[in-house]
């Protein structure tokens, strides 16, 4: 187990766990104290001074926040939107590339469903069309049929890094290698990857890059970011605008921001943002790379155990397994596991088919029980997990 994270600490910051053993970190991480008194300070200023005056007041530290993201992801702070969800920023880049008859879309067969209806929603709009990458023999996207499926008539190349459905993590950095090479612009959903292991765009390849604030990052719910690489602003318009984003400049025109917060909108929750900031900075702390070596420990752990239970099927796909982990029981539902493991105060979810329509069907997934580890859990909690399905008649 790796011992670089001071466990003591960080459950010291985490309050809940005196109270339950959370492995729903896939689906919202618990915040940390510094979170919540970064959000509630911020509250408390607006309540004794005002909304916009609060803003003003704080706003270097809001500034801050974008630098911090950056820092989080190897980018820079003009290259960061601010955003409510992952899937609102992923949205704000796919709606502004503009597809036409003809055009392809490449993606991924463990693609998560917000956005393959929107691939749905454009080819029916504009004739673009929608083309599944195989995957290789572990089940991870095979990039060296992507390398195949290349041409001219490719406008973008989309892929969920890490799918909502297991431990999968597709080849991001591969595919990015091959995106970059072609000049094709390669948009990257990492929600469930960014605060679980290190992020760094350059590396990954990525133009764009879509994250939540709530899940492994740990931030506040209603909180998420959008990446934009500088070189793909010039000339991008975001599908829908405000007087934020695109200043008024005359009764004729307007003049789209130089940096990414032209995908901004003028009004959001600043307590939120400097939450994000705050869990950002705290992860930074810790280290990304400790913080992915025990969480991805722990799910190793967890797997191994698992696999001794006789009713219980694994169900991640992959070579190169993350910190999220699913299974199904043979003689017993997801969501009746899930409820049951609740009485015991163990949270876990229930990823369904339809989250990961094409994966499921291709590999006759039923509903799975998803649990997801993080570095403040325990190996004591695992196993208290385990002990409880082995319980569980």
């Amino acid at each position: 187990m790796n011992d670089t994270v001071d466990v003591a600490r960080v459950r010291a910051d985490t309050p809940a766990v005196s109270n339950i053993v959370h492995l729903n970190n896939a689906g919202a991480g618990l915040m940390p104290m510094p979170v919540l008194d970064a959000v509630k300070q911020h509250l408390d200023l607006e309540v004794t001074s005002g909304g916009y005056e609060a803003a003003r007041m704080q706003a270097g530290a809001h500034d801050g926040v974008y630098a911090s993201l950056a820092r989080l992801i190897g980018a820079d702070a003009d290259e960061i939107a601010l955003l409510e969800n992952a899937t609102d920023a992923w949205q704000r880049a796919f709606y502004a590339i503009p597809f036409a008859s003809g055009d392809r879309i490449l993606t991924v067969r463990a693609e998560y469903a917000a956005n393959y209806v929107a691939f749905l929603q454009m080819a029916q709009r504009t004739g673009c069309s929608i083309e599944v990458i195989p995957d290789d023999s572990s089940g991870a996207t095979d990039v060296e049929a992507l390398a195949r499926m290349i041409d001219g008539r490719v406008k973008l190349i989309a892929v969920t890094w890490i799918p909502t459905n297991g431990g999968l993590m597709n080849p991001a950095a591969e595919i990015g290698r091959i995106a970059r090479a072609n000049g094709i612009p390669y948009l990257l959903d990492a929600c469930q990857a960014v605060g679980q292991l290190p992020v760094n765009v350059d590396e990954l390849g990525c133009d764009f890059l879509s994250a939540t604030g709530r899940k492994f990052l740990r931030g506040p719910r209603g909180t998420g970011f959008l990446y934009v690489r500088r070189t793909q602003l010039a000339g991008m318009e975001p599908a829908w605008i405000d007087h934020f984003g695109a200043p008024w400049t005359a009764p004729g025109t307007y003049e789209l921001r130089s940096d990414a917060r032209r995908f901004e909108t003028w009004e959001s929750s600043i307590a939120l943002h400097l939450g994000l900031g705050a869990a950002a900075e705290y992860a930074l702390d810790i280290g990304l790379d400790a913080i992915a070596a025990r969480a991805f420990a722990l799910a190793d752990h967890l797997r191994s155990e698992l696999a001794k239970l006789p009713d219980v099927e694994m169900r991640d796909a992959g070579d190169v397994q993350c910190a999220i982990v699913s299974f199904s029981n043979k003689n017993r539902r997801a969501d009746e596991l899930a409820r049951y493991l609740g009485t015991r105060a163990i949270n876990v979810s229930v990823s369904i088919p339809s989250s990961t329509l094409l994966d499921a069907e291709a590999r006759g997934l039923p509903p799975l029980v998803r649990v997801s580890p993080h570095y403040y859990n325990t190996q004591d909690e695992i196993d208290a997990l385990v002990a409880a399905l082995r319980e569980f008649k």
